[in-house]
């Protein structure tokens, strides 16, 4: 009989070690069957099995708070926390979510989807329970990773100095924090896991503070315990810091992490817990190549095939990078953590010494790409639209301020899909084509993002920006750098939209062709600054203007076009702006977010054609 299926949250801390062994067998075999199909983050979920059931077995997460570190590493607590049976919805619209979201479950304590923010979330939370008189943990479980981004630092500092009651689990699956060399560090490591450890410090620590002189005692025992560890360890950083450190603890060990997280839960003070993981655990061509299998599409859940991928932007991108790279010396292309997802792989292997991956640390990437403009470079940092936003203010004061030719490759613009709320490429729009001196380019295809990416390079002179979704294009395959185009021509309708949404304008158009309706159908190639007089001569002529894209309302580009042409005094009858509201976007497929948001052709053509029956509406549809 299978464990998971009839667990109840309750009864994980009753099971036996055999059992808990099984249970884990059975979690790791749900996480792989779903993945296949529904697709999402494998490697790492496969790695920390033992450490989410660990966790489950000490605290109770319906009341204290577990905060995750990006968090697509959540699937076995989704699995633990009631949400087993809906587990094959994972990433589906309507669906369990891939990352943490309190509103599907009491056990969900925050929102995470980006990186290096647990520490800091967690402290909080551990100030507001202090200071309501209320007692539960704060844990927060972080990876390797996130600990490359400065957030993270900021956190343990200040959460050190803080004295409060607070766990964070280091998830150590690629990057050694601390070195341990040598029998007798092993030796100590394993003493410090010890209940008896962690109660003669505390009495310790509490007599010298009663005792005359006491103070001065301890500060000098502590330093000779310092200089003693430093000689062993090689590093102390977490205490420096203020923590208590524990570990390293076999990841995989469920005893071991019973035993350690126990024994931080009862320290009543900053405590870290130093865990050893390995990625795909337990799945052998996942352990093999866990990169590819961190955020998979899909696979065979026997062999672990990948179905090859057709061609899509991120490809596209880093095949003309390279072409661009052979022909510009001066070219540099930089990654916050993310080379293959960006396409940048190929360009990493034939020019290493001209490509850089700064770690999770976007802002960093971006200044650092604003000193290497300054001094003659021509770095192009590829980044996801969501992670960009990490680094507003750098992009505004370190590039836009100085009109520094650096260049934002903007992956993941628009609707990205099933990753949800925390991962789609709404804000972009809004926030780049508001900073001064920023050029943004937005190709509709493959052969235009070749050419704004040569234009960007080759022609522009300060800071500028090539927004392009994910995914492949659609059947609009033209090429071209022009800020504007006509792309079909009518009398009763201006249709105005940009990138992969020219699409849909074309689609829309033809079926209100079949309506009997006739519609302009515009393209912006470039969204900042805007050229509009192809725009107010069509509109002077339709009257009528509806602008489609894939961001939110405010600081939209329709927005920004009927402030324009206002402006110019071009009279609108009618004005439509189809665009995806004052929202976060859930999760789910491309289209279904579409269809959601009002955004497909069939959403666009009818908003046309009721506009058209109501007569001359001068509103903004609602819809």
């Amino acid at each position: 009989m299978s464990i998971l299926e009839h667990l109840a949250y309750r009864d994980i801390k009753l099971l036996t070690d055999e059992q808990v062994n099984t249970l884990c067998g059975e979690l790791r075999e749900a996480v792989i069957r779903t993945t296949a199909r529904q697709g999402g983050h494998l490697s790492s979920n496969l790695g920390v099995v033992e450490l989410t059931v660990a966790i489950h077995r000490v605290f109770d997460t319906s009341r204290d708070r577990l905060l995750f570190d990006v968090g697509h590493q959540s699937y076995v607590h989704k699995l633990l926390t009631g949400r087993a049976a809906e587990f094959d919805t994972l990433r589906s619209f309507g669906g369990i979510s891939g990352f943490p979201k309190p509103e599907e479950s009491v056990h969900d304590a925050f929102v995470a989807g980006h990186a290096s923010s647990a520490i800091s979330t967690a402290l909080g939370m551990a100030r507001a329970r202090t200071l309501s008189g209320e007692n539960y943990s704060v844990v927060a479980l972080v990876g390797d990773g996130a600990l490359t981004g400065g957030l993270s630092y900021e956190g343990l500092c200040d959460a050190g100095a803080s004295t409060e009651p607070l766990i964070v689990i280091l998830n150590d699956n690629g990057m050694s924090i601390n070195k341990n060399v040598g029998g007798m560090a092993l030796y100590l490591s394993r003493q410090r896991l010890k209940h008896g450890y962690i109660a003669f410090k505390n009495f310790y620590r509490r007599l010298m503070r009663k005792l005359p002189g006491g103070k001065r005692v301890y500060a000098l025992t502590h330093r000779i315990k310092q200089t003693v560890k430093e000689a062993i360890f090689h590093c102390s950083m977490f205490e420096d810091m203020g923590f208590t450190y524990l570990g390293p603890v076999d990841g995989h060990n469920i005893k071991a992490l019973t035993a350690a997280l126990k024994i931080a839960q009862e320290a009543g003070e900053p405590v870290l817990v130093h865990v050893i993981t390995k990625k795909g655990k337990g799945c052998p061509w996942a352990e093999e190549n866990p990169d590819a299998f961190h955020g998979v599409r899909g696979f065979d859940p026997v062999t672990g095939r990948i179905p090859p991928a057709g061609p899509d932007f991120s490809r596209v991108f880093g095949e003309e990078l390279c072409r661009i790279g052979q022909e510009e010396p001066r070219l540099a292309a930089v990654t916050a953590a993310m080379p293959s997802g960006t396409g940048l792989t190929e360009f990493a292997r034939r020019f290493p010494e001209r490509f850089f991956d700064v770690g999770i640390c976007e802002g960093h990437a971006v200044s650092m790409s604003g000193g290497a403009a300054k001094q003659g470079l021509i770095p192009v940092f590829a980044v996801y639209s969501t992670f960009l936003q990490r680094g507003y203010d750098m992009l505004l004061q370190d590039v836009c301020l100085g009109r520094e030719h650096a260049v934002l490759a903007v992956d993941r613009a628009g609707i990205s899909g099933e990753d949800g709320e925390t991962h789609q490429g709404s804000m972009d729009v809004s926030f780049l084509t508001s900073m001064p001196n920023m050029t943004v380019w937005s190709p509709a295809s493959f052969a235009e993002l070749r050419d704004m990416l040569r234009q960007a390079v080759f022609t522009e002179t300060g800071p500028v920006a090539v927004r392009y979704p994910k995914g492949a294009e659609g059947e609009y395959t033209l090429g071209g750098a022009e800020a504007v185009s006509l792309l079909r021509r009518g009398e009763d309708f201006t249709l105005l939209t940009y990138g992969i949404s020219v699409n849909t304008a074309l689609r829309a158009g033809a079926l209100l062709e079949k309506r009997g309706i006739m519609t302009d159908v515009i393209k912006l190639g470039r969204i900042k600054p805007l050229e509009l007089e192809d725009v107010a001569r069509s509109v002077r002529r339709t009257g009528r203007l509806l602008v489609l894209e894939e961001a939110v309302a405010t600081g939209c580009v329709g927005q920004q076009v009927a402030a324009a042409l206002a402006e110019m005094g071009v009279p609108v009858r009618t004005l439509i702006l189809k665009n995806l509201g004052d929202r976060f976007i859930p999760h789910g497929t491309v289209e279904e977010l579409r269809r959601m948001c009002g955004i497909d052709a069939v959403s666009v053509a009818d908003a046309v054609s009721r506009a058209l029956d109501a007569g001359e509406d001068n509103g903004k549809d609602k819809t």
